[in-house]
């Protein structure tokens, strides 16, 4: 055995000597749905009251739900569905609940696909490709029409169905009813695109939300008791430094009130200190662990990117290198964007298109622009890029073209 097996082994060895930090890790995941949700009474009873005539097999209301991440609207959803779907097992009702993430790409990057999947949760296959989409959705209406059930279909980020395949596909499964005699169809829409409803054709959103409901954000005391709840069951007594937990509430307090981002960080943080061997999580992994978060959330978001996005993302980053602490401006990205483009044979997008995706770069905490006034020349936004080096480097091995 040579040294490095032997030194892996001790390492090892010693690393199930430690004592543990957490009692139950996965109870600090966001997707996890505690016994009693806090701070959300008003919510879960009204959604209760929506989906209620399910269990009398009375086709429910389409409910659209709409709310910034991490204010519950998921977890919240689930609870209800799932203690509906409990008693309508002991009344024995044909009650089914689908749920659909409609950003997973290899779930719902084409309506065929997407009714694929549904399929798949219906108990029942249709081929992965191969047939013509009015062919899938004719099957996906004959499987519900014979199942003779009430479905609750929950289409979570449903935003990006319509970013991908335009709003007839919505159009198409919110008149399905109109098709079934034995069965009957009830959507759920959850996005986190405040606006996603208005940019809807009219008849797909009277459809869509005959009725709707805001979450609004946590706030810093709601997060601390939040954090306390899922704390004591998933940590060790005595493991976290005093104040840290209100720490981890106020840090995402500021990010819209975001309990998903508040229990990342109590997590983070718990696993960074256990990797260093401690037995006590301190103030200090908050902050290390927040740097981690941020440098992970935007390497995802740039990977998930489409192309065009990275290629603009490029060139700012390559006027980055070459203007120094110098202003970069709007105008400067678009020409080098079309140099790059014409160079590897890429469309080149209008200048205001570009635009608008510097926009959505600076949405995602990528870049951060401000709006300049030029005087006579107009106005146009100004820059800048607040990534480490190493970041820019992980970025760098992202992007399409060198």
């Amino acid at each position: 055995m040579g040294k490095e097996e032997k030194g892996l082994n001790n390492f090892f060895e010693n690393y199930l000597k430690q004592d543990p930090i957490f009692i139950n890790k996965s109870i600090l995941h966001w997707n996890y749905t505690p016994d009693k949700i806090l701070h959300r009474e008003k919510q879960i009873t009204e959604i209760a009251k929506i989906l209620a005539p399910s269990l009398k097999l009375e086709k429910p209301s389409n409910l659209f739900i709409y709310g910034k991440t991490g204010t519950g609207k998921t977890c919240i959803v689930k609870y209800v569905t799932q203690e509906m779907g409990e008693v309508a097992k002991k009344k024995k009702l044909n009650l089914k609940v689908v749920y659909i993430n409609c950003k997973y790409q290899r779930v719902a990057d084409t309506e065929y696909r997407l009714i694929a999947e549904i399929i798949k949760n219906l108990g029942e296959t249709i081929p992965t490709t191969g047939l013509p989409t009015k062919d899938v959705y004719d099957f996906f209406f004959r499987i519900v029409e014979e199942q003779k059930t009430l479905l609750i279909l929950i289409m979570d980020e449903i935003d990006h169905v319509v970013k991908k395949m335009g709003d007839e596909m919505l159009y198409t499964l919110t008149r399905i009813n109109d098709q079934l005699k034995e069965s009957k169809v009830s959507i759920i829409g959850i996005t986190n695109d405040l606006n996603f409803i208005n940019n809807l054709e009219p008849r797909v959103k009277s459809s869509l939300s005959e009725e709707e409901m805001l979450f609004p954000p946590y706030d810093a005391v709601q997060l601390k008791e939040i954090l306390e709840q899922r704390a004591k069951i998933g940590f060790k007594k005595d493991v976290l430094e005093e104040g840290l937990i209100s720490k981890c509430a106020a840090l995402a307090a500021k990010e819209h009130g975001d309990a998903r981002r508040a229990l990342e960080l109590l997590r983070v943080a718990g696993e960074l200190a256990e990797r260093e061997g401690k037995n006590l999580v301190t103030m200090e992994d908050v902050d290390v662990a927040q740097e981690k978060i941020d440098r992970d959330n935007i390497l995802e978001a740039i990977k998930t990117s489409p192309k065009q996005h990275q290629l603009i993302l490029q060139s700012i980053l390559q006027l980055k290198k070459q203007n120094g602490k110098e202003e970069i401006f709007t105008g400067q990205v678009f020409e080098v964007y079309k140099t790059i483009g014409t160079k590897y044979g890429i469309s080149i997008l209008t200048s205001r298109r570009v635009s608008d995706i510097i926009s959505e770069l600076d949405m995602f905490g990528i870049i951060q622009t401000k709006l300049v006034n030029k005087g006579r020349h107009g106005r146009t936004r100004e820059i800048c890029v607040n990534l480490s080096s190493s970041t820019t480097e992980e970025i760098e091995k992202i992007l399409p073209v060198g």
